[in-house]
């Protein structure tokens, strides 16, 4: 009852005009980011955040705003999936399995319907399992001192790769750096500066929002510089949306999939690194296994639309878990809100739910109210998201870019914040042209410090014995799970994205075929 009563008064939170429009704003924005090949839910979050800070909102509205682009993002990436056998981010890549037969069988506007309605099915059941997760978890997580907290996040940072990863010596580098760059400013302890060369502006450290905004927006518009990609203009017009909504018997035969593969998702969201990349594979894998009697997995069957669409969604969510009872992401975007909370000054974790409840129960009310708009926008708007990936890049780019620039000179008033931005930005140009993913990077800069201190804080405790940090079964079994985390994806992550890979191959030759 207790949680009901405050998800009630989450709603009243979320029910006012101007949460409502930020709500709308976001999925919108979200669906059309989400539609565009390459730019996903990190990026569309990342874009975005200059714009709330900007507008003045303050923490609720902010997380509200850039929470439904998060879900909007998740709902769009399947609209070229679908439309092009392009996946909008690497999550709708299985959707493009069936999706895309689908499509050239002329039932786009089917594919598209299904894969929305999935889409909402994932979300709003993980959206409960939210609600009856991370309060069981905040009751675990009262129990952690220092050195539990430094277990928790080597594990974080150990399990970054998620099992799909294909080189975990990258992401141990791109972490690395990432703690690497925590350390510059004023050590709060001794006061000496560390790695600020005499700069007086870098004594603070280095802003999260600058570094997320130069890391994702401005590394894509690098991108588009180095290759300068043409318009979708010749690829799209290929395919007729026909039929928009996909018959009574199609979603009945559909519904058992949806239920099955959003609690598999679900629970790939809430494992530390894993994510919707592996929700979403796993899911259109279990449920082949389990129900394509006939082989028609891979040709157009409806089913493998709605089980990867439900699960990359429903993981989607999932992620929420532990960044919000733990304080610890469980995907690339998540961290990419942890960052906005912590520029809010909210901590997320265990004492977030006692101290802050507003914020929480009104963001989880908020997604709620999310996932009805999404389903409500994607079904009867197909035709004008579909329309969006006829923009050019060339016309797109600088949008990102100008939103960038003014974006952080309104939140910081600071031109040496633009000039660090853009030197993020010429990083992950470089990082992303060697393949080293960007989210470690991001989460080394912002757990770097509270690692750090509950280092000392620990160590100091026990007066300098550092056997403290396994001193209780806690801690013990975060370091086991960091250890299986780490080794996990150099034993299977090799094999399970070539076997994503394969599947992906044997599927597009058969449809030639």
């Amino acid at each position: 009852m207790e949680t009901l009563s405050s998800l009630a008064d989450g709603f009243v939170i979320a029910l006012t005009w101007q949460n409502l429009l930020l709500a709308l704003l976001g999925c919108f924005l979200g669906t059309m980011m989400g539609a565009l090949p390459g730019l996903g839910p990190s990026n569309g979050v990342a874009i975005l955040i200059p714009l709330a800070f900007t507008l003045g909102l303050g923490a609720t509205p902010s997380l509200i705003l850039l929470t439904s682009v998060y879900y909007g993002a998740m709902y769009g990436g399947r609209i070229s999936s679908i439309l092009l056998n392009i996946p909008g981010d690497e999550p709708a890549m299985m959707t493009c399995l069936d999706g895309y037969p689908m499509a050239k069988a002329g039932r786009a506007g089917e594919a598209l319907a299904l894969s929305g309605i999935a889409s909402f099915v994932g979300a709003f059941l993980a959206t409960w399992g939210l609600i009856l997760l991370a309060p069981q978890l905040v009751k675990i997580a009262l129990l952690f001192g220092p050195a539990e907290y430094f277990a928790l996040f080597t594990l974080a940072f150990a399990t970054l790769g998620g099992v799909a990863a294909s080189n975990q010596a990258k992401t141990a580098f791109a972490a690395a750096l990432g703690i690497g760059l925590a350390t510059v400013g004023v050590d709060t302890q001794t006061g000496v500066p560390r790695f600020t060369f005499g700069e007086v502006h870098l004594y603070d450290g280095i802003d999260f929002l600058v570094a997320i905004v130069g890391l994702f927006a401005l590394s894509e518009v690098f991108l588009f510089l180095e290759h300068r990609h043409g318009s979708a203009d010749a690829d799209a017009k290929k395919v007729s949306v026909g039929r928009m909504m996909p018959s009574f018997a199609l979603l009945k035969s559909c519904t058992p999939t949806m239920l099955r593969t959003s609690v598999l998702g679900f629970i790939a969201g809430v494992l530390p690194g894993a994510g919707a990349s592996l929700g979403s594979f796993i899911a259109y894998t279990m449920e082949k296994k389990l129900v394509d009697k006939d082989g028609t997995f891979g040709t157009g069957d409806p089913r493998g639309v709605a089980a990867p669409e439900a699960g990359n969604n429903a993981a989607a969510g999932g992620a929420l878990v532990p960044m919000l009872a733990l304080g610890v992401p469980g995907s690339g975007t998540t961290a990419v809100l942890l960052a906005v909370l912590l520029a809010l000054n909210i901590t997320p974790g265990p004492l977030l739910f006692t101290q802050q409840p507003d914020v929480v129960w009104g963001l989880i009310a908020a997604l709620f109210i999310a996932n009805f708009m999404l389903l409500l926008m994607n079904i009867p708007m197909i035709g004008l998201f579909t329309r969006v990936l006829l923009i050019p890049p060339r016309l797109l780019m600088p949008i990102v870019a100008m939103v960038s620039f003014v974006g952080i000179y309104g939140i910081s008033g600071s031109s040496f914040d633009l000039l660090v931005m853009i030197g993020f930005g010429v990083m992950g140009w470089v990082l992303r042209k060697l393949d080293v993913p960007l989210v470690p990077v991001i989460l080394g800069t912002l757990l770097g410090n509270n690692m750090e201190n509950n280092l000392r804080r620990a160590i100091t405790i026990d007066n300098g014995d550092w056997w403290t940090l396994v001193d209780s079964p806690l801690s013990i079994g975060l370091w086991t799970l960091a250890l299986i985390g780490f080794l996990l994806p150099v034993v299977f992550g090799r094999v399970l994205k070539s076997r994503m890979r394969r599947m992906k191959k044997d599927e597009e030759g058969s449809l030639v075929d």
